[in-house]
């Protein structure tokens, strides 16, 4: 894991954006060999075998790619930011799909302690502080059973968190911080919240 090439500083990413807007294979090429790292980091997170690493790092770098080539840098969201949440939402994928999730993890499993000794659950390494962009890349089936679970499994007040919290209808996706302040409830009230629609959500979408 340490053999991967350092980052991009920023200037190196953005030069290597533009070559890769203007048809340069090598620049994509190199964004995702530089970025490499990113992939290694995010799967720390995840309670798996020696032996599984090389498989999630392989999962983990289709996310990344996915991340490269949708990226759009007039957003003002940072590759870094944008490719995390690629990368864990193509684990999760996997994980889902795999029936793996419910024996592996689950989003309130404990990943670590923070510098105060307090628990770091896995919802809280997958929570950002900036908006989620639309991943253009999730199939159409997925999008239809999310939504029919939404309208089925969902009381009122998770379904309007859920459709704010992750854009629907082609809407800019709000932090859990911006739907609190819409509100005027606590950020933590709006976490509970998400978490339990989404535990509801992916019972629904496992059946």
């Amino acid at each position: 894991m340490n053999t991967f090439p350092k980052p991009y500083t920023q200037a190196e990413e953005k030069e290597a954006f533009l070559k890769m807007k203007q048809g340069d294979v090598s620049a994509r090429e190199g964004l995702i060999l530089h970025n490499l790292r990113l992939v290694t980091h995010v799967i720390k997170h995840y309670n798996i075998s020696e032996a599984d690493t090389a498989e999630y790092i392989s999962i983990g770098t289709i996310g990344l790619i996915k991340a490269i080539d949708s990226f759009d840098d007039s957003q003002g969201t940072r590759l870094a930011t944008y490719a995390s949440r690629c990368i864990n939402n193509e684990i999760l994928m996997h994980l889902r799909v795999s029936k793996k999730l419910n024996r592996e993890m689950s989003y309130n499993e404990t990943v670590g302690t923070d510098k105060e000794g307090n628990e770091i659950h896995l919802f809280d390494v997958l929570e950002s502080t900036e908006p989620i962009p639309q991943e253009k890349y999730i199939h159409s089936w997925e999008l239809g059973k999310i939504s029919e679970a939404v309208e089925k499994c969902l009381t009122s007040r998770e379904k309007v968190i859920i459709r704010l919290r992750y854009g629907f209808e082609n809407k800019a996706p709000l932090t859990q911080k911006e739907i609190a302040s819409m509100f005027k409830i606590s950020r933590s009230y709006v976490s509970r919240i998400e978490k339990k629609a989404l535990e509801k959500i992916r019972k629904y979408c496992d059946m």
